[in-house]
């Protein structure tokens, strides 16, 4: 199983589209990873004054997205929040709540002890830049940065992890935290699949929009009779990595019912992006999605012996026994 990061400063979790039979399904949460995950200081400090430095200097790996190499700091850390884009992107900017994607390494100051990096494992960072999601410390140094660029940033233990530090990743409540953050990409509310559009000709199946304004797409459901196997077509193919059985993903969905074209559940109505492991949601959505790459929209028509069956979720609208129709937009593998 993946690492966990320790900058997360609460346990991973959206709401996800949970397993049949589950009557919390609109607050279940998703774990990618079965290790804990250490939290952060909870405590509501005030925003930090944002300084120019001091900071140490990057001695090698000096490239975007390259393992960098850090010099030990020198003297007294500043007591506020030092950020320096290194290497400046011209990607989409970066705002509080937005979702990025990042490599990064982390040391503490005054050893230049490395406690945590994404470039040994191979697999970048996912993460929302919320309050309660990571420290303090990146919801401020990486607002209105863009996609592309290096951050340089020290983090005094008020906007990282408070006086008691985290004692699983050997960071004492003094301590004052460098991170080199290579931000690769970001998401809101608003990102959308990107890729080729697929002919869309069985006049049986459901016809998906493929507008990427970041808008909901359009699901016209045909007057037929519902399929009684699972069908999972692409409507836009991406061109990134294809998601695994027990991959995590971050999404953009839509879901209408089969018998009525009715709409039960929509990230696009809740302004609000959507993360789950593969292995915590209906078969249909498991199986749905497994094979398919980043960045596509993909229409799954979801029988119910592979959705909620004859126990759909309490409140959810959903009667028994329904097909289920869903446009996913796969934007990230976490």
């Amino acid at each position: 199983m993946r690492r966990r990061s320790v900058l997360l400063a609460v346990p991973a979790g959206l709401v996800t589209l949970a397993g049949c039979g589950d009557e919390k399904s609109d607050t279940a949460k998703t774990k990618p990873s079965t290790s804990p995950s250490p939290s952060a200081s909870t405590s509501s400090a005030p925003p930090p004054k944002i300084v120019d430095g001091p900071l140490p200097a990057i001695t090698a790996g000096t490239k975007f997205d390259e393992k960098p190499t850090v010099a030990k700091g020198s003297g007294a850390p500043s007591k506020d929040l030092a950020v320096k884009t290194v290497i400046a992107g011209s990607g989409k900017t970066v705002a509080e709540n937005d979702y990025i994607q990042a490599n990064y390494l982390g040391q503490v100051w005054d050893t230049a002890k490395v406690f945590d990096n994404s470039y040994d494992r191979k697999t970048p960072l996912i993460i929302q830049l919320s309050q309660g999601s990571i420290i303090d410390g990146w919801r401020y140094a990486l607002a209105g940065k863009k996609a592309g660029s290096r951050v340089l940033m020290s983090v005094p233990p008020t906007w990282g992890y408070g006086k008691q530090g985290n004692t699983q990743a050997g960071i004492k409540g003094t301590d004052t935290l460098v991170f080199v953050v290579d931000i690769q990409n970001t998401f809101n509310a608003k990102s959308s699949a990107q890729g080729k559009d697929v002919a869309q000709d069985d006049a049986k199946l459901p016809k998906v929009s493929t507008n990427t304004d970041g808008k909901a797409p359009s699901i016209d459901v045909p007057k037929t009779a519902a399929p009684t196997k699972l069908v999972a077509n692409y409507v836009i193919e991406g061109d990134g990595e294809e998601v695994k059985a027990d991959s995590s993903v971050l999404v953009q969905y839509k879901g209408v019912l089969w018998d009525t074209g009715k709409e039960f559940d929509s990230t696009y109505s809740r302004s609000a992006l959507t993360s789950f492991s593969l292995q915590q949601v209906v078969k249909g959505w498991s199986q749905g999605l497994t094979g398919k790459k980043v960045g596509s929209r993909v229409l799954i028509v979801v029988p119910p012996k592979l959705g909620y069956g004859d126990n759909p979720p309490s409140g959810s609208g959903i009667k028994k026994d329904s097909t289920l129709v869903f446009s996913v937009d796969i934007l990230a593998k976490m």
